[in-house]
């Protein structure tokens, strides 16, 4: 077997890499598990941390090499929205028309369903919390006609904001080949979305909102553990790994943190945590020890029944699975593990092969869910189709 050899990125690259490997080793403590897979050198590993005000770069590795967004996108489509409002070309009451085509959008989604309607303010809502394509998908036809159309307004808006690497193709993120951005671009979107639209920033701080009977709650897990944190966007495919951009103020100083390409959500999240302390050392901001808070600038938005979380909420464990169906082929068992994966925006997918009267079927399964997770993953199944069980409980309930 050939020795793997590292190239010579020099000092500065050698000091990162061993700073991120010593926040995954702390993954360890914190879960009980074996630390999540490196991705520090990979192809997709990308990273940059900014100081808001000013955009100085504080460090950064691959921030201009292209990656596909994912969700990120929706920071742009976002913009755009946020963009409009002040324009006054929409309003947050304005009903927002659900075509087949946005009602189409796979997983995660709000189910919205053809021929209905949701108020700009919900999809916003819908966007920053539960990271919904379908009400992506209906923002992007109100302000564009089309999809389409508003993708090619979305990458002019982009390049015209400073963006020079990055194609939309959607309003969404979905998969796309051709879909493009770079950790540097997305950097200059999240400024640009915390500078241009101070009123409406206080959206991606919202940690939950009351949709059609159930509970929504933000898939951004920084905004309760990193003190600070109070934005901006996750997103997640498989062409894509594990991203993040998050801004945290701490001393009166801003940063702007984006992380492409991890291998799972806790490597992500520590990752990030830890070039931001290292970001706010750099600027001389004393790095403070606390228990795990939510984030403390959050506005209740009443119109569209957000629920503020008021006092400091304790990461919760990890320990839940789902399994949403028993398939006959092994390929239709991973579309749905993969499905119910990206509808949570969490765990790991994964397909289990058993006997049933003397045939072999898969179960479609995801693994290393919070409770609100897997109530998630369960969102788009019928009752009794989805199960959910904790580790080592032998108690099942059905979705």
């Amino acid at each position: 077997m050939a020795e793997l050899a590292w190239p010579n990125f020099g000092f500065h690259w050698r000091k990162h890499v061993f700073r991120c490997l010593l926040a995954a080793a702390a993954l360890i403590p914190l879960t009980g598990a074996a630390p999540a897979r490196a991705q520090i050198g990979s192809a997709r590993y990308s990273s940059i941390i900014v100081e808001a005000s000013g955009g100085d770069v504080l460090e950064e590795v691959n921030a201009d090499q292209p990656r596909h967004p994912a969700s990120l996108t929706k920071m742009m489509t976002l913009y755009m929205t946020f963009e409009a409002l002040r324009d006054r070309r929409i309003t947050l009451n304005q009903a927002v028309p659900v075509s087949a085509h946005a009602a189409s959008m796979e997983p995660t989604k709000l189910g919205l369903v053809p021929g209905t309607r949701l108020t700009v303010e919900q999809a916003i809502l819908g966007l920053v919390t539960k990271s919904a394509n379908d009400a992506a998908a209906a923002l992007g036809e109100l302000l564009g006609g089309t999809e389409d159309r508003f993708a090619q307004m979305m990458t002019l808006r982009a390049r015209a904001l400073g963006m020079s690497r990055t194609t939309f193709l959607n309003a969404s993120g979905l998969p796309n080949p051709d879909q493009w951005t770079t950790a540097r671009d997305l950097a200059v979107l999240g400024r640009r979305l915390i500078n241009d639209f101070p009123g409406y920033y206080r959206y991606f701080s919202t940690p939950s909102f009351a949709w059609h009977r159930q509970v929504i709650f933000n898939h951004d897990n920084l905004l309760r553990t990193y003190p600070g944190a109070d934005g901006l966007k996750t997103g997640y495919t498989e062409a894509s790994g594990h991203n993040l951009v998050t801004s945290a103020v701490r001393g009166g100083v801003r940063l702007i943190g984006v992380v492409m390409g991890a291998a799972s959500n806790p490597e992500r999240d520590i990752h990030m945590a830890s070039l931001l302390d290292h970001g706010f050392e750099q600027m001389d901001v004393p790095i403070t020890r606390k228990p795990v808070q939510i984030a403390s600038r959050m506005t209740l938005i009443s119109s569209a029944h957000a629920s503020e979380v008021s006092r400091p909420v304790r990461a919760k464990p990890a320990s839940w699975t789902v399994q949403v169906g028993t398939f006959s082929s092994e390929a239709a068992a991973r579309t749905a593990a993969n499905a119910a994966r990206r509808e949570a925006d969490a765990g790991e997918a994964r397909v289990e092969a058993v006997k049933l009267h003397g045939k072999t079927v898969w179960r479609a399964k995801v693994v290393g869910l919070t409770t609100s997770d897997a109530r998630d993953a369960c969102s788009g199944h019928r009752k009794g189709i989805c199960t959910i069980t904790k580790a080592g409980a032998r108690q099942v309930a059905s979705r």
